[in-house]
């Protein structure tokens, strides 16, 4: 019978050459010698990845810019793209990216554009600072830089708003070949199962472990493709809940992949029994899988067990999210009867959640604030914040609840509606008026910068309308004198407002 390979770290003996291997790399990045990458898999990691990724990489608009000429536009093009894909998919990006760059093909044409302007462009895309600080970039680069961008990330990150380290190594080594390593959320992932990193990859001392792997990685010769190839393999093979690991072009340097192995051979040596003689469980046909360091703060935590039913998706680790702010807004459509009718919109102010865009009239609303109180309180913001006396309101109703979910906030609106005349003297907005406000059609509003939130309250509104007017939910209890027949006392209830 062969010896038993031991899932212990006592076991895990190294030969001499893998360690010398991995002291230098070790060296290099400052990473224990287990969650590193050896002298030897480095070459072997570029030229599997480099290999699979010019086979199977996708056709994205921003790559066929990555081959502009001037070197400019190459890297106001990347610039652009990088910052529309932070939190937001690429099949989403494209066509912003596509209208953006159709409108806006250079520096100098984004720069004299309006804030407006860029915030009608954004509309939809979400976290609506990322085109305002990218605006102002484009000014900057254009009045203080004479037109020209920084081509290494450190200038990057120091010269333009809204760029921090990723993009800034994104921008250099795609447009301008800097040698840098890149980490975003693909990019985790795959360093994290590939060297078996169990610690929570968000605290800064284990992503600067993972920031040490991707400079050491990266190959000086092609870093551009380099660092796509990384983020395109963590897009579409190691994905985060279902992981191709057997099309994975590079599973044999895969630490994470090896120990699912090894765990599954070490499970059928204890379904066969005696017969484990004919599994091979020499020290070299099964490979490493723990690391030898005390207290290493790449490992797995003590206090959390691997779970062997996830298997390579026992990595990466990450903290529970905190819960969502729940918040509740009054959310008033009021409707003027013109033809073609026209929606009251009002601009937020230029900070805080999305700042700049227009909504329609909205105020705070709590859990206990009934329809009469968020009525008076609609009332009062439209009388004294917006200057508007509307004495001639007619239609009045609720439409009900729109749930809408940002990235730390639980929102509810509780929309509302009433209609008033054309003959309204309330027709442009006052200079004294605390907020700017106008009135739009529905094509109007839908081409404004408005979130996709007020979008799906304004449908809300539309699906509403098309209601019969006797299923509209009343402001006020009408009593009625008839008789009901007997069918009606088997009628089911009906809940409100869910």
């Amino acid at each position: 019978m062969k010896r038993k390979r031991s899932l212990s770290s006592s076991n895990n003996k190294k030969t001499a050459k893998s360690t010398e291997e991995e002291a230098t790399s070790n060296s290099h990045n400052g990473t224990n010698s287990y969650h590193a990458f050896t002298t030897s898999e480095i070459p072997e990691l570029r030229k599997l990845l480099l290999s699979w990724y010019d086979d199977n990489k996708r056709d994205l608009p921003w790559r066929q810019m990555a081959k502009e000429e001037d070197a400019n536009k190459r890297g106001y093009a990347i610039w652009v793209s990088e910052i529309m894909l932070q939190q937001t998919q690429v099949a989403t990006v494209i066509d912003y990216y596509n209208k953006w760059m159709k409108k806006w093909p250079t520096l100098e044409a984004l720069a004299s554009a309006t804030l407006e302007e860029v915030n009608e462009m954004w509309a939809g895309l979400g976290y609506y600072s990322r085109g305002r600080r990218l605006h102002e970039g484009a000014q900057k680069v254009v009045k203080d830089l004479q037109g020209q961008m920084p081509v290494t990330s450190v200038d990057l990150s120091k010269e333009l708003p809204g760029v921090g380290r990723y993009t800034a190594a994104a921008i250099a080594s795609i447009a301008f070949g800097e040698a840098s390593g890149v980490v975003d959320g693909n990019v985790i992932r795959v360093f994290t199962r590939m060297r078996c990193i169990g610690a929570n990859s968000t605290t800064p001392s284990v992503l600067e472990s993972i920031w040490s792997l991707a400079n050491q990685s990266v190959d000086p010769s092609r870093p551009g493709d380099f660092n796509q190839s990384m983020m395109e393999l963590g897009a579409t093979v190691c994905t985060p809940k279902t992981p191709a690991c057997s099309t994975c072009p590079v599973q044999t340097l895969c630490k994470a992949k090896m120990q699912v192995d090894n765990v599954k051979i070490v499970s059928a040596k204890k379904l066969i029994g005696n017969s484990c003689q004919e599994i091979d469980m020499s020290p070299s046909s099964i490979p490493d899988i723990e690391c030898i360091a005390e207290n290493c703060h790449l490992c797995l935590p003590a206090s959390e067990s691997w779970d062997s039913s996830i298997g390579v998706m026992n990595y990466p680790r990450k903290p529970k999210k905190k819960p969502q702010r729940e918040e509740k807004t009054a959310v008033c459509i009021i409707q003027r009867n013109k033809t073609p009718v026209e929606y009251l919109i009002t601009q937020r102010p230029q900070n805080g959640l999305l700042a700049g865009l227009w909504e329609f009239p909205s105020v705070t609303a709590t859990d206990d604030t009934s329809e009469k109180r968020r009525h008076s309180t609609m009332d009062q913001y439209l009388l004294e914040d917006l200057q508007m006396e509307l004495n001639d309101k007619t239609k009045r109703r609720n439409v009900g609840e729109v749930v809408h979910i940002f990235s730390h906030i639980h929102q509810t609106y509780l929309v509302e509606t009433f209609q008033i005349g054309d003959g309204n003297n309330n027709s442009e907005c006052p200079a004294e008026s605390g907020r700017q406000w106008r009135w739009v059609t529905k094509e109007q509003f839908l081409d404004s910068a408005v979130s996709t939130a007020m979008k799906k309250v304004f449908k809300a509104y539309e699906t509403d309308k098309k209601k019969p007017s006797s299923k509209h939910k009343s402001t006020k209890q009408v009593s009625s004198k008839k008789q009901l027949g007997l069918t009606a006392f088997f009628k089911p209830v009906t809940k409100e407002g869910k």
